[in-house]
């Protein structure tokens, strides 16, 4: 499972190699010679956290508290392909693009990706050489 996510995960960003970071706990399935492999060959940095270090997974952590209040609480699920779909709907489909997030400065994940990339253009252009040609005399 752990290496199928990461796989959607590659599949669906354009991330160039050695600019990004994979952080997990010390659980065995993030620790497997499949994973561990598969990131060396896709440039991605792995990050494991330290034991007993209660910040590594505040994220996390937080993540999972917004399934369980926003997604799950109060709701039942007959089927696991159920359970699966539902949690996909909200990661991918809602969490991850456009729920608002006060860490990003109240914008929804792809605001948040689409002003980068505006002010990176923007920085981009204002630092472009001149074309016009140098005037000698």
């Amino acid at each position: 499972m752990a290496l199928s996510l990461l796989e959607y995960a590659l599949a669906s960003r354009e991330v160039a190699p050695g600019r990004l970071v994979h952080h997990v706990d010390h659980g065995c399935q993030y620790t497997s010679i499949k994973i561990t492999t598969r990131l060396l060959r896709a440039g991605v940095e792995a990050s494991i956290g330290s034991v007993g270090d209660s910040y590594d997974n505040a994220l996390a952590e937080n993540l999972w508290m917004f399934i369980k209040t926003e997604c799950v609480r109060g709701r039942f699920f007959a089927t696991r392909v159920e359970t699966n779909l539902t949690l996909f709907q909200y990661i991918d489909g809602f969490y991850n693009t456009h729920r608002i997030q006060k860490r990003l400065g109240y914008l929804s994940p792809i605001e948040f990706e689409e002003k980068h990339y505006a002010d990176q253009a923007t920085a981009g252009q204002a630092n472009l050489p001149s074309r016009q040609p140098a005037l000698t005399s």
